[in-house]
């Protein structure tokens, strides 16, 4: 990654009585010093909130087919305003149907992904 990232912010669709140029987008570079980040990885989602903020909990699911028989342990939480969520949200979704745009639709529903077995 990167440590200059851009970031993209829009004005709200519902202020329709600014100028054109204000409801323009804009872009702007951000500089990111992600030299101390941590990876890791996320199978299992929980989002949860408060009229204030959303909390968005990560683990792993070590059995992610069926109903899992042990707790699922959440290993990372993320605390965010509704206004970070949305442009979360947008910025999730524009990457989704770029990566879509490319590889194809991806289906969430597993049952849908998942082969039946042969009978031999």
């Amino acid at each position: 990654m990167s440590t200059s990232e851009k970031t993209e912010e829009q004005a709200p669709a519902a202020e329709t009585k600014k100028p054109a140029a204000a409801q323009q987008q804009q872009q702007f570079q951000v500089d990111v010093d992600d030299s101390h980040v941590t990876a890791l990885y996320a199978n299992f989602c929980r989002v949860t909130g408060s009229p204030e903020e959303l909390i968005v909990d990560f683990g792993l699911n070590p059995q992610p087919v069926g109903i899992p028989k042990n707790p699922i342990a959440v290993t990372q939480r993320i605390v965010v305003n509704y206004y970070t969520a949305k442009r979360l949200l947008h910025a999730l979704s524009l990457s989704v149907q770029r990566h879509e745009a490319v590889f194809g639709v991806l289906e969430t529903d597993i049952q849908k992904r998942v082969k039946p077995m042969q009978q031999r």
